[in-house]
Order: structure tokens, then sequence, then C-alpha cells
């Protein structure tokens, strides 16, 4: 036989058989029994997402210096002091009049674990006005004379009747101690106590010398006392701690904007509200300090997301709940993050549409996607892929397009702040649909790539809630009339995920500090 013919029998022979097997494998296409490859699976009912409530809490530790505290005693604490005695030495003298005047010193206020210790200096003038009695004169020049003579005697006897101005210096220091505590009702309950301590006065009558300062003590207790009690019972009606939790309680009773005016990049993001509604109010007992007396107030508040802007229903408590101990400044806010599943959607289809698969091209198969689309099913999501496999080993160059379903569950991982897919497994009804040999040997790599590429970055979100919270916060930050506001966030987490047919959730924790310094009271 001819080489010409021989090698036209042999192309004909392929060309045959190239023939029958293309006819094979449509006829196995036309044949088969199974469902078309691009009908999606029965998905379970999702149920709706319920009402969410989570519990925020903020602490405020304030801090009052104790120059604050001292100015505002100096403002408010009389300067001058008088007083009347009943006459004392009546023996001695007639129509007499004992009188004094003192003046304070400047306050100094120390802080001590037990509470704040207040004291001052007083200085001052007894004096003592009257006419020395005939029988006190009498007495005293017949003593005199059996020591002296009778010349001295008779010197003191000539003074009786006549009038007598003595004067006499006093000094004396002043200890006020106070043990604050709050009162579930919104006040402050001081614990003033005083003790006064008054040095030696010495009164010169007739050539006696009288040691008064006995006498003035009783005196100057009373007027201290009295002043005391003046002031503690204007520290416990005083409603300064209802005024300030009433102006923050007002302020805290409101909705957030989540995504109205927020932007996320290349995102829609729903005009979506977190109503904060304040609860409880929380105080611990003042904390003495060196330089300073530390009350810590808080509030707990239960926030939910909304659709549109609220205006909650805040009742402000009658009374304070008081925590054990106090804590260290914080603020801790519950935040959900709302994503409508069609975002979610367009996201991990960009991942997804015009990969090539495998990434390398080393194997028999390249698998490019085409597209992508993502819907929930019960507590899964299905993801399904039209596909496009083209066999590269044979020299048919065989190619087979096919939608391929596969199921992945969510889950969070809150290190890279990121939503993926685990227990990814191709739809079985899938791997019946897929007769191609391309097609079957197309699904090997997809469980892989919908596991690597089906992934949503979640920063951008936990991004756009912390600018959210922040922008709230910057209410509440103030630096006026001596008091310096600062709360800050230092750090937003995410803690869990749920979703339903509509809507992806992401929840966020946001924790940041918060603390009050107050370095100038106001006058009253």
């Amino acid at each position: 036989m001819r080489p010409d013919m021989r090698l036209r029998t042999i192309l004909l022979a392929i060309l045959i058989l190239g023939v029958s097997f293309a006819g094979a494998t449509v006829g196995m296409q036309w044949l088969s029994p199974s469902r078309p490859a691009d009908r999606q699976p029965v998905l379970a009912e999702v149920p709706p997402l319920p009402p969410l409530t989570r519990t925020s809490v903020i602490i405020a530790p304030t801090s009052i210096a104790l120059s604050a505290i001292r100015d505002a005693m100096e403002r408010d604490a009389p300067r001058n002091f008088t007083g009347k005695r009943e006459n004392p030495v009546s023996q001695l003298l007639s129509n007499a009049e004992v009188g004094w005047t003192a003046a304070r010193n400047p306050i100094t206020l120390t802080g001590r674990p037990e509470g704040l210790v207040a004291s001052t200096v007083i200085t001052g003038t007894l004096r003592a006005t009257g006419q020395l009695s005939t029988q006190a004169a009498g007495g005293v020049g017949n003593a005199l004379s059996s020591f002296l003579g009778q010349d001295v005697g008779r010197s003191v006897e000539r003074l009786a009747g006549r009038t007598l101005d003595q004067r006499a210096d006093i000094r004396g220091n002043v200890t006020v101690t106070a043990r604050p505590a709050i009162t579930p009702a919104w006040r402050l309950e001081p614990n003033l106590a005083a003790q006064v301590a008054v040095g030696d006065a010495n009164l010169s009558i007739a050539g006696i010398r009288l040691n008064v300062g006995n006498e003035v003590r009783p005196m100057l207790e009373r007027s201290i006392n009295e002043q005391v009690g003046a002031l503690q019972a204007r520290l416990r009606g005083d409603p300064f701690l209802e005024t300030i939790g009433r102006r923050e309680w007002a302020k805290l009773c409101r909705s957030i904007p989540l995504g109205a005016g927020a932007k996320v990049p290349g995102v829609n993001l729903p005009n979506l509200w977190l109503e904060v509604r304040p609860t409880r109010a929380l105080a611990a007992q003042p904390r003495i300090e060196a330089a300073a007396m530390v009350l810590t107030l808080g509030v707990q508040a239960e926030t939910r997301i909304v659709p549109a802007e609220t205006k909650p229903e805040c009742p402000f408590p009658a009374t304070l709940d008081l925590l054990p101990q106090a804590e260290p400044g914080r603020i801790n806010l519950a935040v959900p993050i709302d994503v409508p599943f069609p975002e979610v959607n367009r996201l991990i289809a960009a991942q997804l549409a015009g990969k090539t698969l495998p990434a390398s091209k080393t194997g028999g198969i390249d698998v490019m996607v085409r597209s992508a689309q993502v819907v929930p099913s019960g507590d899964r999501l299905l993801i399904s892929l039209k596909v496009q496999a083209n066999e590269k080993k044979s020299w048919f160059g065989l190619a087979a397009e096919a939608t391929v379903h596969v199921w992945g569950k969510p889950a969070l991982d809150p290190d890279r702040q990121q939503l993926r897919l685990t227990e990814v497994s191709l739809d079985v009804e899938s791997e019946t649909a897929l007769v191609d040999v391309a097609a079957r040997a197309a699904s090997s790599y997809l469980e892989a790539a919908v596991a690597e590429y089906a992934v949503l970055d979640l920063r951008p979100f936990a991004t756009n809630a912390r600018r959210s919270i922040e922008a709230a916060l910057a209410d509440f930050r103030s630096s006026q009339d001596g008091v310096q506001v600062d709360a800050a966030i230092t750090a937003l987490r995410l803690v869990d995920i749920a979703f339903d047919a509509a809507t992806l959730r992401v929840i966020a924790e946001a924790d940041g500090s918060a603390n009050v310094t107050i370095t100038s009271l106001p006058a009253r």
C-alpha cells in the first residue's frame, strides 16, 4: 500500500473515533435522567432576625481636685466670728460684758483614707468691760495689805466702782473632718465633725490674772458647730448629683446613626440607628486620695438596632444603685452592624467571579468562575457558581459549562475581622448533574476555591461603626468652666454574627475609657 493511502486511512480513523466520542458525550447528556445542573436546590426556611437588645455600660470616675474643694470652702466659709458670754466673773465685776471677735486664717485641706480633713487657725481678742464691785475690791485690798502693805491695799480699794476695760489675745485651731457618702436618693451625706482647741488667754482684772481660754472655747465651739451644721444641712439637701445625672441621662437617651450619613467605600449601607435607652444609674462610694476626691458614677443602658430614628422613653430613676466598690472608667457598648444580603452577595461574588482554577494552571483542567450568587438557607449559605471547565490533556480540548451549587456555614473570624465559610461541600445533586468529564474534573477545585475566596472583609463595617460611636461621644466630651470630660473608644471587637433571608447582622462591642476631672467648683 502506498504511503499516502496509509496516512489517509489513519487520519480517517482518528476522525471517526473523535466523532464517535463526541456523539457519545452528547448522547449521555441528552439521555441522562438527572435534573438540569442549573436548577437550584431546595432552600430551607430562614427565620427572621429577632429584635436585638443588648446591655451597654458606661462608668465614669469623676475626680474633684482637693484644691477645688478648698477654694470653694474658702469662698463660702465665714471669715470672722463674734460672740458674747454671760458674766463669768460676777464676783469681781458688776455690769460686766465679756465678748470676743476672731478671724480665721486660710483653710488647709488634706486627703486621708478615712476622709477629708480641713483645718484653720483662729486668732482674735477677748474683751471684758465692767465695774469692780465694792465687795470684791475690799476683799482683794485686805488680802494685799497683809502681804504688801496698807498703801497697796488702799490703792486697790479705790478701784471700786471704776470702769475696767481689759483685753486678752486668743488663739485656737479648728479642725473639720468629712466622711462623705452617697445615698441612694441622689444625695451626698457629708458626715461632718468639728473639733475646736483654744490656747491660754490671760485677762488681768484688779491685778488678778484670769485664764479665760476655757471660757472662750464653748463660745467658739458653738459658733463653729452652727456653721458646720448649716453647711451639712445644705450639702445634704443639695441636688447637684441629681442635676448632673438628669443632664447626662437626657444626652444618652437617643438614637445614634449607624448607616445614615456614614459611608463604607463601595457599599450601600442601610439607614439604621442604634437606639440607646438608659435603664439604671450606678454609683460607688467616694474614694479619698491625696490630691482628689473621686466620685464614681455610671449608667447601664439597653441598645437595639432600629430602622429609623426613634425618641425612646427613658424615665429617670428615683434611686441610685450603689456598687460594692469603685470601678475604673470604662465604656462597653454593644453595636449591631446590619448588612443587606444584596450587598453580601455582591461582595462575595466579586471575590469569586473571574477566578481561574487552579491558580497554578498545572492541572489537566482549567476552571473559570463566570458568576456567583449567595442566598441564605437555614443556618447555611448556598453559593451558586456558573463555571466553564476546559480539558487540556487530550487533543480534543473538551469544554463544559455548568451551574454548581456549594454549601457553606458562615463563621466569624474575629482576629482577621472576616466572615468565612466552613463545612464547605458540593451539593449532592450538583455532583450527579456534572456528567461531563471536564465538569466532573472541575468539581474537585470548587470546594477549595469557595473556602479560600468566599470571604467577606468586615473591617470597613467595623471602622464605620467606630466612627459613628466616636461622633456620638463628641457630645459628651467637653472642657469648660473647670470641667474636663474625656471619653474615647479604644477598641472595637466583632463578637458574633446572625442572618436571615434579608440581612447579615454582625455584633460588635466597642470598648473605651471615660473620666471626668473637675479643677474648680462654681460659686453658689
